[in-house]
């Protein structure tokens, strides 16, 4: 098979997933380590995702660490895909997974020069076909496939659901956006009580749980095409703790009447970024494609907490007056580090 952008470059490569096509936009992402979490993270909804590391599957996959159900990535570019690998808690090779879920897998490619043009171009869109496939055909295949800027309807949980933990202390709401599983598990070694809701849940209908803190989650595509949970923030701001993350920092944003921008080519995998508080450094994980317009956010209320070494992108935001508070990262370290307080500080607006 071949990967194919839309500038008209290709690059023929050794097919270890499902034997099936694939258009989107493509990504790089410069984790060394997560590919799994990456696999089933809703947020990846659409994209083919070059990873910039270049051995991928070396670990497996095991059963018990995926994010989602779902099938986030359309696609997966690599290096080198190892399909011998070494873990003794791993139930299944990378190939083998991506194969059961559909999702191709082009091996062999140079991942740097493709990272380079992503680089350079912005967002690019791009299309996993057959080899045999003419220039031609595959350009207008791209072309033909409809841009989605709203995937949160499709990545949504369809009914609430709940995760326990015993002898709680607080209930917190989660909207789901496209959320991480491993977000219900922090909360619930925190003592909490979760409930899932599908994005379009009503504010009575959230409010009828009786929640002690309320967290959007994150999630894939355009936070403004989402005007409900915009809405819903506005209606319960000041009422009771409401975190965000990733989407969920970029609506809570909009909420305060702040605008979000489309970035070139995004954040996706590990960035420093810097405590304004303290000047500490700490490595996070990223995925988003979207940031908030700084000047935007004069006179909105919104304190800025965090912001990215590399390009100065704003990473955090609270209100402390409404208990407010959201990352642009993803806070629970699945993978990655786990070196910032969001949700120790999200029990602690709870409990006040």
């Amino acid at each position: 098979m071949k990967l194919v952008l839309e500038s008209g470059q290709e690059f023929c490569g050794l097919c270890q997933g499902a034997q099936a096509p694939a258009v989107g936009e493509i990504v790089f992402n410069t984790s060394m380590v997560g590919y799994q979490e990456i696999l089933s993270d809703p947020a990846y909804a659409g994209q083919i995702v070059v990873m910039t590391y270049p051995l991928i599957g070396q670990y497996g996959i095991t059963a018990e660490d995926f994010e989602s159900r779902a099938t986030g990535i359309a696609g997966l570019v690599v290096g080198e895909c190892c399909d011998t690998p070494s873990n003794f808690r791993y139930t299944k090779t990378l190939s083998e997974e991506l194969e059961e879920r559909g999702v191709p897998c082009l091996s062999g490619l140079d991942t740097r020069m493709i990272t380079r043009i992503i680089r350079g171009k912005g967002a690019v869109r791009a299309a996993i076909v057959d080899e045999s496939m003419p220039l031609a055909d595959a350009l207008k295949l791209i072309s033909l496939t409809p841009v989605s800027t709203n995937a949160v309807p499709q990545v949504s949980c369809a009914k609430r659901w709940f995760s326990r933990t015993p002898h709680h202390t607080y209930d917190v709401v989660i909207i789901d956006c496209g959320m991480k599983h491993s977000i219900v598990s922090a909360l619930n070694r925190r003592g909490c009580n979760v409930t899932v809701v599908p994005f379009d849940t009503p504010v009575q209908d959230i409010l009828a749980f009786n929640p002690d803190g309320i967290l959007i989650s994150n999630g894939p595509g355009d936070p403004e095409r989402l005007p409900g949970i915009i809405a819903l923030v506005n209606e319960l701001r000041g009422k009771l703790p409401i975190y965000g993350i990733c989407l969920g920092q970029q609506i809570i944003a909009l909420a305060y009447g702040a605008k979000s921008y489309r970035m070139a080519s995004g954040h996706h995998g590990g960035h420093p970024v810097r405590n304004m508080e303290t000047g500490r450094i700490i490595t996070t994980e990223h995925n988003h494609n979207f940031a908030i317009d700084p000047i935007s956010l004069e006179g909105t209320g919104l304190t800025v907490t965090y912001r990215d070494v590399a390009d100065d992108c704003i990473e955090g935001i609270c209100c402390p007056a409404d208990k407010v508070n959201a990352v642009q990262f993803y806070p629970e370290g699945c993978p990655g580090p786990e070196d910032t307080d969001f949700f120790d500080k999200f029990i602690k607006d709870m409990e006040d």
